[in-house]
């Protein structure tokens, strides 16, 4: 991302704009996703008020798929000789960046698009997507991108009811994909944005407004587990269903406690039914039809996921760069991924597969040292552990050299983090407030410090 000047399409006045011209999965493996996103060189002029994209012009570069494309917008009006220049200076970007081994011929000829579509579908193409999906992805990356560039939320919410029937679980998936690829380019503003568009698309959506009361359902689930506590037995887990008030609180309770839900739990339940009578009788049996079809399905979904987890993971033990596979990898590493990475380990180890568990441990050293906090995190949980202000700007004062352009950073996406799911969660609420009034403290003592040395 280069810092320029630019002039504002609408009252050609002078801006600063970050501009992203080099897409490159080499050196960044969410390049791909933020340019499929469409969520870049977007600016808003200070002077009119003016949202909206700049032209400029493009690089992407994927080596694993040897493709090099470029875009330069009509709309520019530069000369041929000038798009010459600049991309041959994107290019040079590019391959400045590469080892002397892995440049190769295809560098030498890139692929020039037309529109920035037209490069985003050879991206697509590339990764094997028809152009049936193709055709379904623009649909919903410009329907975002218009919620995104509307004016206000009242626009956002007309917007979102006329393409109601367009906002579905695939919708929604691309969306949280695309706040991850901000999140991991550091891109605090189309994070929170990403963020506010979802939270506004669950208030106001009917596929959100259903995910919503699933989310709410899944919360109120957990609550009455955490009040068992770890007394939770088999009995009490059948009391807490029982006790369900709906259909998705039941699905909620299978998704959180599926393991107590064994041979012994069903016998339990089926000894109930046997000495229930009348309507109490008949709504026990249905809840246990209703408990084996969620059981079913959920089984089912977790061998499916199991087997993606393998295919994964023997994807990036056979890639020659085990360390870029785990990282294009990374969005998919959860308890799963981790299950079967820990049992592949224990079976190298007994059969003696020395080059493959020395892959397997180079993955777990790598995720290990991925999912360490950084250091802020440390000193930021002291602070937020301080009774008061006072006793904050103590630590602050005791601690000057860690008062850095990082420790704002994390703060900054923290609160990001927690606010993007403040309706949905009260404790996240809590922490997300917590968390942006100590970084109100913070600011106001580092500004005070620069003041004072001046």
């Amino acid at each position: 991302m280069t810092k320029t000047i630019v002039n504002c399409p609408n009252c050609k006045r002078p801006i600063q704009a970050d501009l992203d011209q080099v897409f490159d999965t080499n050196t960044n493996p969410s390049a791909k996703q933020k340019l499929l996103s469409g969520a870049f060189n977007i600016v808003q002029c200070p002077n009119c008020g003016y949202r909206g994209a700049i032209a400029t012009p493009i690089v992407y570069h994927d080596p694993d798929k040897e493709l090099l494309l470029t875009f330069v917008p009509p709309e520019m009006g530069l000369p041929p000789n000038e798009q010459e220049r600049v991309i041959g200076g994107l290019i040079n970007q590019v391959m400045a960046q590469l080892p002397p081994e892995k440049r190769k011929a295809y560098l030498l000829t890139p692929k020039q698009s037309l529109t920035l579509q037209g490069l985003v579908d050879q991206v697509l193409e590339a990764d094997g997507i028809t152009k049936e999906m193709i055709q379904a992805g623009q649909q919903r990356l410009s329907l975002i991108q218009r919620l995104l560039m509307a004016s206000s939320d009242e626009v956002r919410k007309e917007i979102i009811l006329q393409e109601d029937a367009q906002i579905d679980e695939e919708f929604f998936g691309l969306l949280e994909r695309l706040a991850e690829a901000a999140m991991a380019s550091d891109d605090k503003t189309s994070t929170q944005q990403l963020a506010n568009l979802q939270k506004l698309l669950l208030e106001n959506s009917s596929f959100g407004k259903q995910l919503n009361a699933q989310i709410k359902e899944v919360d109120a689930a957990v609550n009455s587990l955490k009040a068992v506590g770890k007394g939770l037995t088999r009995e009490k887990l059948l009391d807490i269903v029982v006790e369900a008030p709906n259909e998705e609180r039941v699905k909620a309770l299978v998704s959180l406690a599926r393991p107590g839900m064994d041979y012994i739990f069903f016998q339990l339940l089926s000894e109930k039914i046997e000495k229930g009578k009348g309507e109490k009788k008949e709504k026990l049996a249905r809840l246990r039809e209703l408990l084996l079809k969620f059981t079913q399905e959920y089984d089912q979904e977790f061998n499916a996921r199991l087997e993606q987890a393998r295919q994964r993971l023997e994807k990036i033990l056979a890639a020659d760069d085990v360390e870029k596979a785990l990282v294009e990898t990374s969005p998919v590493i959860d308890d799963i991924f981790l299950s079967v990475l820990s049992s592949a380990l224990e079976d190298a180890k007994k059969n003696n597969q020395n080059s493959r568990l020395e892959k397997l441990t180079k993955i777990v050293t790598m995720i290990q040292q991925a999912s360490a906090p950084p250091p802020e995190m440390e000193f930021i949980e002291k602070l937020l552990m301080a009774k008061d202000e006072k006793e904050q700007r103590k630590i602050l004062a005791e601690n000057k050299a860690q008062v850095t352009p990082e420790l704002f950073n994390t703060l900054t996406t923290l609160v990001t983090q927690f606010q993007s799911q403040d309706g949905q969660n009260q404790e996240n609420a809590a922490i997300a407030q917590q968390l942006s009034d100590l970084f109100k403290v913070v600011l106001s003592y580092s500004m005070e410090q620069n003041l004072n040395a001046q």
